[in-house]
């Protein structure tokens, strides 16, 4: 980062069809980075909420009236020309007609369609994320015992499930091994991503889609694991921006409500949890007491999504995992979404 600059707040829209087509827009002639391809969006006047300026830039240059935008990621860019800090929102309703104002081009794609020509920079690290799932389930063999829970995971992968992190901390290394085959043969069987916890052996690392951290493991990292994917457990802001130095694609943070698990901890509960992820880098999981129905909620403090454990494997929430009518019908069709091969 350039010392002495003070950064441009600026407001963008990651707008997202029920396709799970997005948005980009090509920068107009005479700007910097022009016919670029980009998330629409623009600069936040003075005392002007950042919300707020969405939803005006996106009726200035798109002629559109966007419903709830759900804040995502915040992501300081030094392009040469200024030194920007991009508040991403993703926005799933929008009323109008798109038409370019300002004559740029735009169009919705895919991250395996995407438009001719470059992409600005900061656009680039939020494809890949487009394709994390809103729900992260974190396995329970000690808990349920081994048939029960394999059952469940058959049920939880057929209604769509795809990201999956197995973290048996009650079983030693052998009983983790002998289950960990079961756990990844289903996965791979609905094409489903399994992360393993970083507490168990590395043998299950290699065999696994990738790894999730420990915050203590996280403490300790001076660089990327070299995996597909790679998430964290983080219970501070600090743990939050250390992630993003060293480029995880996501971090789970909680608990944000009571849970069975762990009674005598205290809660974050959402407005504390809001406030810590407020500026992060990459999408976040809110964890802790959560179940599917709190998706909508979790969004709007700012979470990519949900990470849940013992709501994932009850009978009773299976099915509101498959039929909840809490989201919109733009937003429902993501709820349980592949992530893209690794090359």
């Amino acid at each position: 980062m350039t010392p002495g600059r003070t950064p441009v707040e600026v407001a963008a829209g990651v707008m997202i069809r029920r396709d799970r087509r997005f948005l980009l827009a090509s920068r107009p002639a005479g700007k910097p980075y022009a016919s670029f391809w980009e998330f629409p969006g623009g600069k936040v006047e003075p005392d002007e909420p950042v919300a707020s300026t969405l939803a005006r830039e996106l009726h200035e240059e798109l002629g559109i009236d966007i419903g709830t935008a759900y804040p995502w990621v915040v992501r300081v860019f030094d392009y040469p020309h200024a030194l920007v800090r991009l508040h991403f929102f993703r926005v799933f309703e929008w009323n109008g007609e798109i038409h370019a104002r300002e004559h740029q081009r735009f169009g919705f794609f895919s991250t395996s369609d995407l438009p001719d020509g470059p992409l600005l920079p900061a656009t680039l690290p939020l494809l890949r994320w487009l394709a994390l799932p809103p729900h992260y389930a974190i396995s329970a063999v000690a808990r349920l015992g081994r048939d029960v829970f394999l059952q469940r995971l058959e049920s939880a992968l057929a209604r769509g499930l795809t990201l999956v992190q197995f973290r048996e901390p009650e079983l030693d290394r052998d009983a983790a091994a002998a289950i960990f085959d079961d756990v990844r043969a289903r996965a791979r069987a609905a094409g489903a991503t399994l992360l393993v916890n970083s507490r168990h052996h590395h043998s299950l690392w290699d065999r696994a889609d990738g790894v999730h951290l420990t915050a203590a493991d996280l403490a300790a990292s001076t660089e990327r694991p070299e995996f597909g994917w790679v998430g964290a457990s983080v219970h501070s802001t600090a743990d939050i921006e250390r992630a993003g130095a060293l480029q995880l694609d996501f971090v789970a943070m909680g608990a944000v409500l009571p849970t069975g698990t762990h009674p005598h901890q205290r809660p974050l509960g959402w407005s504390a949890f809001a406030a810590l992820i407020a500026n992060a880098s990459l999408p976040v999981f809110a964890l802790g007491g959560l179940r599917a129905s709190d998706l909508l909620v979790a969004m709007r403090h700012g979470a990519h999504g949900v990470a849940s454990l013992s709501a994932t494997w009850n009978e009773d929430q299976c099915e509101r995992l498959e039929a909840s009518d809490l989201l919109s019908a733009s937003v429902s069709p993501t709820l349980f979404s592949p992530l893209p091969a690794i090359e």
